[in-house]
């Protein structure tokens, strides 16, 4: 009599991760699809952020000794984080400036040290709430309006009209808590 319960709730279990699965996927798809850029594109950008972030790798002292972001989008690339000096700086600029499909590089990468979990932590608090602004806004597409936070300054990428980038500028500002807003769009 017991087997039947526990055979209920294993099922159900195993089905609630398989509906996570679906709305995870669903909502992947939806994203993918409400971008501005070709599926082509989107995948060109994933291929480009692993590969740089496996030439950065492979400069020992930037792999041991430095925090660096990777983001593309369209092959614009964002480099954010920190270094020790600024010939590591080159170092990760040169390096990631020979992956294949880089269009244009932008280097925000700061020399200093390494942020710590509650810097981290406190730029994703950041992120999530400039991106939440700017996808309730009317005069901004949000989901096309890619959101980076490091050490309180946030940077701005994506594929947007001129008016759509003053705005998300603005909105970003106004978030408290935010340091620096530093655009990187492609304007269309």
């Amino acid at each position: 009599m017991l087997l039947k319960p526990i055979l209920l709730l294993v099922t159900l279990s195993l089905l609630q991760g398989c509906a996570a699965a679906v709305v995870a996927g669903t909502a992947g798809a939806v994203s993918a699809a409400n971008d501005r850029r070709t599926i082509g594109s989107q995948i060109d950008d994933n291929s480009i952020e692993i590969k740089a972030t496996i030439a950065l790798k492979k400069i020992q002292r930037l792999a041991k000794h430095a925090n660096i972001n990777v983001v593309s989008v369209n092959g614009t690339v964002l480099l954010t984080g920190q270094v020790a000096n600024a010939e590591m700086k080159v170092e990760a600029n040169n390096a990631v400036s020979s992956v294949i499909g880089v269009k244009k590089l932008f280097n925000q990468i700061r020399i200093g040290s390494n942020i710590g979990l509650a810097t981290k932590g406190h730029d994703t608090w950041l992120t999530s709430k400039v991106k939440t602004q700017l996808l309730a806004n009317d005069d901004v597409n949000g989901s096309n309006i890619k959101v980076v936070t490091e050490n309180s300054e946030v940077f701005l990428m994506g594929m947007v009209a001129p008016k759509e980038a003053d705005k998300a500028v603005e909105i970003a500002r106004n978030i408290h808590g935010v340091e620096k807003v530093i655009k990187a769009f492609e304007y269309l």
